[in-house]
């Protein structure tokens, strides 16, 4: 394991990467993007796992047991919220083509170069002890593992001459490629796609990778998690780390924590990057919600299994805790596992270096080197027509500054802290971010002075006392500092500020900083009203998903030729695509050539966001001001404009609910005469069965009359016969005219239900009795087969017994004589009681039997279409059995009889009569 194998192996790997940016890029300009796929998007967002997540957690663990917890319970938590927030990021980003977090603030408080410059400030210094994180702990491991089997501890950076520091050349190779990943050409929409293809396979990497040597650990070295735990539980000096406590973590800490990480995973500058200014998809926020977070469990699950079998392995032998993840696959022996580790380790930091200094890079260039050519005209004594090779040239510049900046914060002070205490200083460095960004998605009342405010309160806060005290406690400030503050004052001590102590320096920096951000964010901007220009952003920021607020345009008035404004943007962005770009705005407006746009403030919008794209928009802002005529506007001007885009808005949402009030009340009438056409028809239909049904006893008894009276020498059996046909007749006439009346009162809600206690048994023994003589008329069997005894319901005995007589005489209809068989049965289900009556007659074929069974689940009329000969007893039937909250249908095969079923619930059976009585 000599130091050429493993760097021999390490730029194998970068170059591997390299290829598949290159390729990714390649994809792009080809117009078949390889990161429009959501689950990409959401792999470059776990960019936020690092170096410090790959050692740095194992280390904390070590420390304070459970304490590495909430810098993932943070991220896991606020993507509840990315649905409302991230994706208001997403859309302001693509409305503005904001190109970075200095962009964003700059342009929603009036396009301030100012702020701009600032939150670049703030970013840089902030980031660069992260930056220093990924160079020591790469910087670090690659010692280590050069002493390969033996385990040595690196010695101190300040022993290594400046020459000899491995980290050093570290850095310059962390630059060379950040430099071919992310500025090998400049593109308007700041979007680096191979980039972004990058960094989500590395995401698999480190994933992959540290998930293996967990395995490694817990079954390898171990016999599981049972064993690794039953053996801290039996250590004392380890048991503490099973404890919330451990550490001394307090419950204000474990806030402080989670909500530090919160606001890091939206507001660090790579994370802004790739969630914001690579985004190509708004709708791969809905994947990234719930597989980042699964990332991370992902990636945790193992980090204190790590540590703790760190600690029982390396016992008193001095091995640094953030160096577990690399010594235990060494320590046992797995040269290959060791160097995997490595590489894992690699590609956490490489990730995080590119995306964050391109980030910052732009940032530089954008918002502090360019105000300044700009102030002072160099630009403008340029001769050259391309100016995007000195803007690379810029961002290349900038990315080997901050890498240097990073390595020299390295040498003063990263030596004095763990890998995760040097993160939290940056995590507390960008979360002065946050007021100004969520206040200004939020807030139209928010001004440009409240935000400088805010932001540079928060930030002096925390430069004093996070930043300041690890120079102090790395020597290279008087230690006094710490101990009496400035001038001696002990309320000034930067660690226990005006007296607060019992917090932790990260819990505490954060409680003032933030405090005073917001205070004084909140004060300044109440002090005054947002000017012309703040007024205009605010409402494109605020209102950006509501269709009618007012365009980019509506805010500018003047006067401009497309003369000025084509060889301006070419400049910046090359002169063969600057035409691109307005050709396809000609195209967009209609427009057949270039030179015939009109010069409007569309055009003027137009330009200055595309330019936006390469420059930022504050510098943008000052470059097209230059080339046009642009007439102030005033705050009531704004206001008008504002108040005008509010009536629309209004309007339109009285349009709205107009027409859907209208279109609710025109499907009710369209229902309405639905409904009368359906009770039209079925009144027909019910009127047309109803004649039928009364005109066959009619006719019966009609000529059985007259063949009594006209032919007196009929015998007196025959006449017998006759009278009692009639008198059968008679009573099924009756019994007609009676169902007719039943169900209209059933029907219309005016029937009487004489409720009392009923066995279904009973009921149906009564039936049958009723209707034994039809079937001795008919020579039909009937079988029953009845329980003993079933559970009393409280209804109408008279309504049951009348269902269970029209199942019964609807069955005996269609059996044939002498050969018919009827079986009614009754039996306790977990529904309730149900009762089948089946026969062996012709049955019911599909069609019959899908119309029988619409109309009972329907609930209308089933003598519409209904088979011949089933009567109105089925209606009625079905009307009774549904007010005891109960069904009827039927089963039937053509041929082979039919069953007619009814079921009742018994507790909601009780219920609808207790309510009926």
């Amino acid at each position: 394991m000599t130091g050429s194998v493993i760097v021999a192996a390490s730029f194998l790997y970068l170059a591997f990467l390299f290829a598949v940016a290159y390729f990714g890029d390649k994809r792009a300009d080809a117009g078949r993007s390889l990161i429009a796929s959501p689950t990409i998007y959401a792999l470059s967002l776990a960019v936020y796992c690092t170096t410090w997540t790959y050692y740095g957690s194992v280390g904390r663990a070590a420390s304070s047991g459970l304490g590495f917890a909430p810098i993932f319970l943070g991220p896991t938590l606020v993507v509840g919220l990315w649905w409302f927030v991230m994706l208001k990021m997403v859309r302001i980003g693509k409305t503005h083509r904001i190109t970075s977090i200095a962009d964003f603030i700059a342009s929603r408080y009036g396009k301030s170069q100012l702020l701009g410059g600032l939150v670049t400030v703030i970013a840089v210094l902030g980031v660069i002890p992260y930056i220093a994180l990924q160079l020591k702990a790469v910087s670090t491991s690659f010692t280590i593992l050069t002493h390969y089997p033996a385990i040595v501890m690196p010695a101190k950076s300040e022993t290594v001459p400046w020459l000899a520091d491995t980290t050093l050349y570290i850095a310059l190779m962390m630059a060379a490629f950040t430099i071919l990943f992310g500025t090998r050409h400049l593109d308007a929409t700041e979007r680096h796609e191979g980039m972004v293809a990058a960094v989500a396979f590395e995401s698999l990497v480190k994933l992959v990778i540290f998930v293996a040597v967990g395995l490694f650990v817990t079954f390898g070295l171990f016999d599981g998690f049972g064993d690794l735990f039953s053996r801290v539980a039996e250590d004392p000096s380890l048991r503490h780390l099973m404890s919330m406590g451990a550490g001394g973590n307090s419950f204000g800490s474990w806030f402080a924590l989670t909500l530090l990480s919160m606001l890091a995973v939206m507001f660090l500058p790579r994370q802004f990057q790739v969630a914001v200014v690579e985004n190509v998809n708004e709708n791969h926020l809905r994947r990234a919600i719930w597989l980042f977070p699964l990332y991370l469990l992902l990636i945790n699950i193992f980090v204190l299994p790590i540590a703790l079998g760190g600690l029982i392995h390396f016992a008193g032998q001095g091995v640094d805790a953030d160096t577990f993840v690399l010594t235990l696959p060494m320590a046992s022996g797995h040269g290959w596992l060791a160097l995997l580790v490595f590489i894992g380790g690699l590609s956490a930091a490489t990730g995080m270096i590119i995306v964050e200094t391109i980030a910052l890079s732009t940032m530089v260039c954008n918002d502090l080197v360019m105000p300044v050519l700009l102030r002072y005209r160099w630009l403008a004594l340029q001769g050259r027509e391309d100016l995007s090779g000195l803007l690379l040239g810029i961002r290349r510049f900038a990315i080997v500054l901050i890498l240097l900046l990073g390595y020299l914060y390295f040498r003063l002070a990263g030596e004095a802290h763990a890998l995760v205490s040097i993160g939290l200083i940056s995590f507390a460095a960008v979360a002065q971010f946050a007021p100004a960004m969520i206040g200004g998605m939020y807030w139209r009342g928010a001004t440009r002075p409240g935000a400088l405010a805010g932001l540079s309160g928060g930030f002096a806060i925390w430069l004093y006392t996070l930043l300041l005290p690890s120079f102090a406690k790395s020597g290279w400030l008087p230690i006094e500092f710490l101990q009496g503050g400035v001038l001696g004052t002990e309320l000034l001590r930067p660690q226990e500020l005006f007296g607060l102590q019992g917090l932790d320096p990260i819990a505490h920096s954060l409680f003032w900083s933030l405090f005073v951000n917001i205070g004084a964010y909140i004060c300044v901007s109440l002090m005054r009203r947002p000017n012309a220009r703040e007024a205009g952003q605010a409402t494109l920021f605020v209102d950006v998903f509501k269709q009618s607020r007012p365009a980019g345009d509506a805010f500018w008035r003047g006067s401009a030729r497309i003369g000025d404004l084509l060889p301006l943007i070419g400049r910046f962005i090359g002169p063969e695509r600057a035409r691109g770009a307005f050709a396809d705005y000609a195209r967009s407006r209609g427009v057949a050539e270039v030179e015939a746009l009109p010069a409007d403030a569309g055009l003027v919008h137009f330009a200055e966001t595309t330019l936006a794209g390469a420059i930022g928009s504050a510098s943008a802002r000052v470059m097209v001001a230059s080339v046009v005529q642009e007439e102030p506007l005033g705050l009531d001007e704004v206001m008008n404009i504002l108040d005008e885009a509010s009536q629309v808005r209004a309007y339109s949402k009285r349009l709205e609910l107009k027409s859907r009030e209208l279109e609710a009340a025109t499907g009710e009438l369209r229902s309405a005469n639905e409904r009368l056409q359906e009770l039209d028809r079925l009144k027909d239909d019910f009127m047309s069965s109803v004649t039928h049904e009364l005109r066959t006893p009619l006719t019966s008894i009609r000529a059985f009359s007259e063949m009594l009276l006209d032919d007196p020498r009929i015998d007196l059996t025959e006449r017998k016969r006759f009278l009692g046909i009639i008198v059968s007749e008679t009573e099924r006439l009756t019994r007609l005219v009676n169902q007719v009346l039943d169900m209209a009162k059933i029907e219309s809600g005016h029937a009487d239900w004489h409720n009392g206690e009923v066995s279904l048994v009973e009921v149906i023994e009564q039936a049958v009795a009723s209707t034994s003589q039809l079937f001795k008329d008919k020579d039909v069997v009937l079988t029953m087969d009845l329980p003993e005894s079933v559970p009393i319901m409280l209804a109408d005995r008279d309504r049951l017994v009348q269902v269970v007589l029209n199942l019964l005489s609807n069955a005996v209809k269609f059996v044939a004589r002498g050969a018919g068989r009827v079986a009614i049965r009754l039996r306790e289900t977990e529904e309730g009681l149900r009762v089948d009556v089946s026969d062996n007659g012709p049955g019911l074929t599909q069609q019959e039997q899908i119309v029988v069974f619409e109309k009972f689940r329907q609930g209308g009329n089933t003598m519409t279409d209904k088979p011949q000969g089933t009567g109105l007893g089925l209606p009625i039937s079905r009307q009774i059995v549904e007010h005891y909250g109960g069904r009827l249908w039927v089963e039937s095969v053509a041929g082979e009889g039919a069953c007619f079923s009814f079921l009742l619930p018994c507790g909601k059976s009780t219920e609808s009569t207790e309510e009926a009585g």
